[in-house]
């Protein structure tokens, strides 16, 4: 009888080192995940800059370069006076 029980206690160490071990791997696996999730966060965020930046010079070159409709000046004004708003916020911040 007693036999029996050490070859069960014996499977359940097996087990156990196996499952450790696969631990181990999925414990690795994550960490390069979350790496790479990171990593494309980031590109993701940079991306995000540059096409506002590209949004931007677009739009400089359009208003620029015709004349707009009504339309088209009330949205540019609003573009404006929220990027006056903004740098206002960040002088703001600045003189605390």
């Amino acid at each position: 009888m007693s036999q029996a029980i050490e070859d069960k206690i014996k499977q359940i160490q097996d087990k156990l080192v196996q499952l450790c071990r696969k631990n181990a791997v999925i414990e690795k696996e994550n960490t390069a995940l979350k790496l790479a999730l990171e990593e494309s966060k980031n590109s993701a965020a940079s991306a995000a800059s540059n096409m506002e930046a590209m949004q931007q010079q677009l739009d400089i070159a359009r208003y620029g370069n015709t004349q707009m409709s009504p339309e088209e000046r009330k949205a540019f004004e609003k573009r404006v006076n929220g990027y006056l708003k903004e740098i206002d916020r960040c002088i703001a911040l600045l003189s605390v």
